[in-house]
């Protein structure tokens, strides 16, 4: 049958099948043919239940005449039948066990070839059968009948049939009747094995996570570091922390202002009165009319007032009034200081107050100028120097520089800066910064210079009574042709003309130690009281000479 679709061929039989079908015998002369399907037969309709397999049929016998078949009535609201295809001689369907066939003395001839192929729903080896008709009833459907048994047969039992729906013939489904396959069970391998690649890979998430957490902040919970137990406070006091401690009550920071300028920078008390001794370019914005603050350790303030000053020895001494509890900084003794004896040096380096410094002395009579900003040769200090390494910035200048038992040694002054040749806080015109060459003047001449402030508001100044000749390019210290103003080089009855001193002398040694220049000679000279006896070594006219003089003494500026 054509109903636009396909038809559908039946499968292949297993060999063992095929083996069991017998192969009829060729057909002889005389053979009856066999009978046409009853026309009465053909009209009534299929059932819908799956038609049970058709027994074998011996085609050597010959078919007898058939029982007559009641009739079954049709359902009373049942689809039209439609009818069966034609079906000739060679395509009809071997006839049911029940028929009668006559013996054959012979086998007769088949059909048709042997067909290794059967379809099992309509028996054994034939033609190939078309597939019935797809039916859509239009009403229930109702249960098929059963096959009417032969005459005198019992019936079996039949059961309810279960209503089902009419749907597309798949022969190569299972029947209505066929008992759906067990479902499947879900092989639990797979979900375990699912289930440890998906932990696997929860795990390394957490772990990785944890991991990364623990290297970026060292580790999980509540940080707790280790730390010492508070043990004491006190220390050797002649450690740095004990002389730093010692010192700090004793060191003043002082805030100038005035003549429109101003300026920070260091002192130390020297006395109960309330004496602070400084640098002269600390306090040098304030020499007529300006204002000076002192700042304590401690935070106290207190305006203070000029005593005295010296621009040759650039110290000055301010004091205040009204305050208690001062705590004046015990005095050392310069001359005992040796190359290598470690320092502190204690200030306000850029206003940054209570400062505290290490280092030691790198050397001693280190002939230094400073100032000269005026021009004249005024406002030029001449220091005979302790060299040391303990940084010294701008605003330490007037601090002290303490030994080893924190007693003041030197008064911190000037700094050489990298780039600038000259001497004082911050080099030549500069804020730079320490680079490990500070100087300070001695204190046993500082000491002379404050108590002179003190008493008298002035400083004197050791000489020899002679004028220089500061353009000498040679070694040593020349005395000049002639004096400032066309005056005698060599000052009649002074200390020089007395010892012997003739202008052109060239003076190369003051007590043993060499000079090389002019202002190493004053130096030299400077960083002794009036009064002292000084061996000078000089040249004349190619010979050396020695000669002693006693220092004179000349009012300060």
């Amino acid at each position: 049958m054509n109903d636009g679709k396909p038809n559908w061929w039946s499968r292949p039989s297993t060999p063992p099948e095929a083996a069991r079908i017998p192969t009829p015998s060729p057909a002889e002369e005389g053979d009856f043919p066999l009978q046409a399907p009853d026309p009465a037969e053909s009209a009534v309709p299929e059932p819908a239940a799956e038609a049970p397999a058709a027994p074998t049929v011996d085609m050597t016998k010959e078919p007898a005449a058939a029982e007559p078949t009641p009739a079954v009535p049709a359902p009373a609201e049942s689809a039209p039948a439609v009818p069966a295809p034609a079906v000739t001689a060679a395509e009809s369907v071997p006839a049911p066990e029940t028929r009668a066939v006559a013996a054959v003395p012979a086998a007769p001839r088949p059909l048709h070839e042997p067909d290794e192929y059967r379809t099992p729903p309509y028996g054994e080896p034939g033609p190939w059968a078309p597939a019935p008709p797809v039916q859509h009833p239009a009403a229930p459907v109702p249960p098929p009948q059963a096959a009417v048994p032969p005459q005198g047969a019992v019936p079996p039992p039949q059961g309810p049939v279960p209503p089902h729906a009419w749907g597309q013939y798949d022969p190569w489904g299972a029947g209505p009747g066929a008992v759906p396959p067990p479902p499947r069970k879900k092989s639990r391998r797979g979900l375990a094995l699912v289930g440890a690649l998906a932990f696997a890979l929860l795990t390394g998430v957490i772990g990785g996570g944890v991991g990364a957490y623990v290297e970026r902040n060292g580790g999980i919970g509540t940080v707790e570091l280790p730390q010492a137990e508070a043990g004491s406070a006190d220390r050797a006091p002649d450690s740095v922390a004990g002389i730093a401690a010692g010192a700090l009550p004793g060191v003043v920071t002082l805030h100038v202002s005035g003549g429109g300028s101003a300026g920070t920078g260091t002192g130390f008390v020297l006395d109960n009165r309330g004496h602070i001794l400084t640098n002269n370019h600390v306090v040098d914005a304030a020499a007529t009319s300006g204002d000076i603050t002192v700042t304590f350790s401690s935070g106290e303030t207190a305006s203070a007032k000029l005593i005295g000053k010296d621009t040759g020895y650039d110290l000055a001494v301010v004091q205040v009034t009204g305050v208690r509890g001062l705590k004046p900084l015990p005095l050392g003794n310069s001359d005992d200081v040796r190359v290598g004896d470690p320092v502190v040096a204690i200030g306000a380096p850029f206003d940054l107050s209570n400062t505290v410094t290490s280092g030691i002395i790198s050397a001693k009579e280190r002939p230094i100028t400073a100032g000269g900003e005026k021009g004249d040769g005024s406002d030029i200090s001449y220091v005979d120097a302790l060299q040391t390494d303990a940084p010294i910035n701008p605003g330490n200048s007037g601090g002290p520089l303490l030994d080893g038992k924190g007693r003041v040694i030197g008064i911190n002054s000037a700094i050489r800066a990298a780039g600038g040749s000259g001497e004082g806080d911050g080099g030549s015109g500069g804020q730079a910064g320490s680079i490990g060459l500070g100087f300070a003047i001695p204190v046993n001449q500082g000491k002379r210079v404050a108590e002179e402030l003190i008493n008298t508001g002035k400083a004197t100044h050791p000489v020899i009574g002679v004028s220089l000749d500061m353009q000498f390019n040679g070694d040593g210290a020349r005395v000049g042709d002639k004096g400032k103003d066309g005056t005698p080089s060599v000052t009649p009855d002074g200390p020089a003309a007395k010892a012997g001193l003739r202008p052109g002398d060239v003076i190369t040694k003051v007590d043993g130690q060499r000079v090389h220049n002019g202002e190493e000679l004053i130096v030299k000279i400077r960083a002794h009281r009036p009064g002292d006896a000084l061996a000078l070594t000089l040249t004349r006219d190619g010979r050396e000479l020695t000669r002693t003089v006693t220092l004179g003494s000349a009012q300060g500026t």
